[in-house]
């Protein structure tokens, strides 16, 4: 999944389009359904994706490279202050900015901020994603969608239900529309850039977020510490799941063990459907104290902190 190089070939339509909105609204699962594979990770729990996601999708002439981001909020340690720093990077960066609402709610502060921040990317064309349609009463739609409208009067728009797919299609060739000639620059059949060891991570800290409640599954860091392909029908993983105090590690391994091979249970399988072999899945828990704020773990995980 490494990346390639670009073909000499112009296509009427190739870009990045930057996915972003506040924390869960469904920007990891609209990325899904357009792409028609699972590429990013999917939670009811907000501040779910923390890293940028590739994902890439191509057709007769068009190659729309979707950067799916963090939602933005008002941080309140440093992992968050690198996952608002992310999308505003995506922004800078996007030739067409993807603004995910959930339609379910009405605005709020943290969709003010994001409307905010993706006004300060001047002159890039803005696709408004009203997402979760299925979730409103009919006398709900025009107050929702006049009021997320407001947010960005001049930006194209479309309602949609990314769960049931209901208006992606649509809301997909408005998107494909504003994205300017350019290479292929990835292969055809390729639909994300992610490593599998760093899928592999993702997965596991997928089915922590699904199963653990509270405040347990923002404090989850997950690494990947050994994957070794044993033979072609065997895949070895250790991985290492961080927490930030005891009390946490105690419910993320449950009584007798009972959590954390619920856990790896369900990540092992969906390891297995992606690898196509027998996974050993060995998962480890460690406390590393206030890990958000350590500027050193965060880079060691991933999290680069960069200033702007």
């Amino acid at each position: 999944m490494s990346d390639a190089q670009p073909e000499t070939h112009e296509l009427s339509h190739s870009g990045y389009v930057a996915v972003v909105g506040k924390p869960n609204v469904g920007k990891s699962t609209l990325m899904n359904r357009i792409l028609g594979e699972k590429i990013a990770i999917v939670s009811p729990k907000p501040q779910t994706t923390r890293l940028r996601q590739l994902g890439i999708y191509s057709a007769p002439d068009v190659q729309a490279i979707f950067v799916d981001t963090p939602g933005i909020h008002q941080p309140r340690h440093k992992l968050g202050k690198f996952m608002v720093g992310v999308a505003r990077a995506a922004l800078r960066d996007a030739d067409v900015i993807l603004f995910v609402c959930a339609l379910s709610t009405l605005p709020d502060d943290d969709d003010v901020r994001a409307a905010a921040m993706i006004r300060e990317a001047a002159n890039t064309p803005v696709v408004l994603a009203l997402n979760k349609l299925d979730l409103l009463t009919p006398e709900q739609v025009i107050p929702h969608v006049e009021a997320y409208r407001a947010l960005m009067p001049e930006a194209d728009w479309e309602s949609l239900s990314a769960l049931n797919g209901d208006g992606v299609p649509a809301l997909l060739r408005r998107v494909i529309a504003k994205l300017p000639p350019g290479p292929r620059y990835y292969p055809e059949d390729q639909l994300s850039t992610s490593a599998l060891r760093d899928i592999a991570a993702e997965i596991v800290r997928e089915k922590a977020l699904l199963n653990l409640e509270q405040e347990v599954p923002h404090a989850v860091a997950v690494e990947v510490e050994e994957f070794v392909e044993r033979s072609p029908t065997l895949t070895y993983i250790r991985v290492v799941i961080y927490v930030e105090r005891d009390s946490q590690k105690g419910i993320l391994i449950g009584r007798g063990g009972a959590m954390l091979k619920k856990i790896g249970s369900e990540a092992r399988a969906e390891l297995e459907q992606l690898l196509g072999t027998q996974v050993y899945l060995e998962p480890w828990v460690k406390v590393l104290k206030n890990w958000r704020q350590d500027e050193a773990m965060l880079a060691r995980l991933g999290y680069r902190l960069r200033s702007s």
